[in-house]
């Protein structure tokens, strides 16, 4: 049985660290009229950026998630022209939820993320959290992940957004630089 059950977790941690940061098994429910719809009234996140901005990204985002930390480093120089929903999830690692109650419950999210990010890219695992925390702010974490799915999502970064030159909305799965994340929702860089 341990044996089992060591070779089902490296597996899955295989799985997670060779595909990128996704799950194969995210629940298939149905997602409301539009990407753009669900994730914002379905899902809990940080907001950081210009608040007052027209252009609003959501990113649904694992926080041990390498290229989510790319895709987070590529969103600073954007963050005076447009509003970042960051929503964390959780595809299997451990540290994921707990550093995701971390960053939601977070006074400064913007400095909290950028030293998290900094230090998961670093490969020093990312800010250190509590094993558990905010039992709502978990189960918050657990419907981002379920919403992930229910989008027909199985990796992250995920990111929703209504173009503002094309008035269309888009998804899109990856990393991207600065210049393509611009591109993606529609606004000049700066």
């Amino acid at each position: 049985m341990k044996r089992s059950t060591f070779l089902v977790s490296l597996t899955a941690a295989l799985a997670l660290t060779l595909g990128g940061c996704s799950k194969q098994d995210a629940p298939a429910a149905a997602a409301a009229a539009s990407p753009l719809e669900a994730v914002s009234t379905q899902g809990k996140g940080f907001t950081v950026g210009a608040m007052m901005s027209a252009t609003t990204v959501y990113v649904l985002f694992d926080p041990q998630c390498p290229h989510c930390g790319h895709l987070w480093e590529a969103s600073l120089p954007l963050l005076k022209k447009a509003k970042f929903v960051w929503i964390p999830v959780s595809l299997g690692s451990p540290k994921s939820t707990p550093q995701g109650v971390a960053l939601l419950s977070a006074a400064n999210p913007t400095e909290v993320m950028t030293e998290h990010e900094k230090s998961l890219l670093a490969g020093q695992g990312g800010i250190a959290a509590p094993a558990s925390g905010s039992s709502e702010l978990e189960a918050a974490i657990k419907k981002n992940t379920q919403l992930l799915g229910s989008l027909g999502a199985d990796s992250v970064p995920y990111v929703v957004a209504k173009n503002q030159r094309s008035g269309q909305v888009q998804a899109k799965a990856g990393a991207m630089s600065t210049a393509a994340l611009a591109d993606f929702i529609g606004i000049d860089q700066p």
